[in-house]
């Protein structure tokens, strides 16, 4: 297993969520749906208008595609996309409601929790195969989060929807593979705006006038959307959900650290020994890949030398 495009972009798109915060912080004054509401249209319309700019020949191909499936397939996609939007458009609203009405550490431990989910469901729902080490560093993950959840009981519980919605939606649109993923996330982004929408009028605020919240709102739909989701679907056509949701931990890991270094929450040293443990399972879940490159490196060093 070689460290390639797909591993990159999974931990590229999980690190850039990882500062997440920096840019939701700022607009806590804000009801958690407003911010939803405005991230999912502002996203709408900048990929539609992407789309329609630059990617107008992909679109006829991948239409043209679409036409010339079976209807099982056509039926499969449609599903797959249309579900995808539903876990995408939850997973944000609580996410957003837990990192602005809970705290940041509630926040990290819901990412905590979902690379356990998605490998675990993974195994079941995909019959993707684990190794007894990758199986190891699961129970550790396990360990740490059972630490985390101590005296924490609201924590856990918004953590466990968030990283159930999420999981979810990795293993459905690994699944989803015959169609762009650009053109996927659009649609999926399309059909929460359409869920959306009927719920803006009863439901939003004032329209904000603040320059602050656009500005940043458009930080949020550019950087921690559109960005990472892509990298994020991208990595499926090369990696299995185990090895995307593994990747999942460096996400809280900087969360955490954000959580201690910026926002200065209280930590105890339960909370930092669980935090270790969780840098210990990602090592060992992903030891094939780290030790088959240090073996390539040895054998390309002793091949040089003769």
């Amino acid at each position: 297993m070689r460290l390639n495009k797909y591993y990159f972009s999974a931990f590229l798109a999980f690190f850039i969520w990882g500062f997440f915060s920096l840019a939701l912080k700022p607009l806590h004054n804000y009801p958690s749906l407003d911010i939803l509401f405005y991230r999912v249209f502002f996203s709408v319309i900048l990929m539609f208008f992407i789309n329609v700019t630059f990617r107008r020949n992909l679109l006829k191909k991948n239409w043209n595609h679409f036409k010339k499936m079976t209807q099982t397939q056509k039926r499969s996609t449609i599903n797959l996309t249309l579900g995808g939007g539903v876990f995408l458009a939850l997973n944000w609203f609580v996410f957003i409601y837990i990192m602005n009405h809970v705290s940041v550490k509630a926040a990290s431990l819901a990412y905590l929790i979902c690379p356990i989910l998605t490998t675990v469901l993974a195994f079941f729902i995909l019959k993707e195969k684990l190794s007894k080490w990758q199986w190891i560093a699961v129970l550790i993950s396990t360990f740490s989060c059972i630490l985390l959840s101590f005296n924490h009981f609201q924590d856990i519980f918004y953590s466990l929807i968030t990283a159930a919605t999420y999981s979810l939606y990795l293993i459905s649109q690994r699944k989803n593979t015959e169609i762009d993923k650009f053109l996927i996330l659009s649609i999926q982004l399309l059909f929460t705006a359409i869920i959306l929408l009927p719920f803006y009028p009863n439901y939003s605020g004032a329209v904000p006038v603040d320059p602050l919240f656009y500005s940043c709102l458009l930080v949020i739909v550019v950087l921690f959307t559109i960005i990472p989701l892509f990298l994020n679907l991208f990595a499926l056509n090369g990696i299995n959900s185990s090895a995307v949701g593994i990747m999942i931990y460096i996400n809280p890991i900087i969360t955490f650290l954000l959580a201690i270094l910026y926002y200065k929450e209280k930590v105890n040293i339960i909370q930092l020994i669980a935090y270790f443990l969780i840098l210990v399972s990602i090592l060992i879940f992903n030891e094939k890949l780290i030790f088959s490159r240090k073996t390539k490196t040895i054998v390309s060093e002793i091949a040089d030398s003769k």
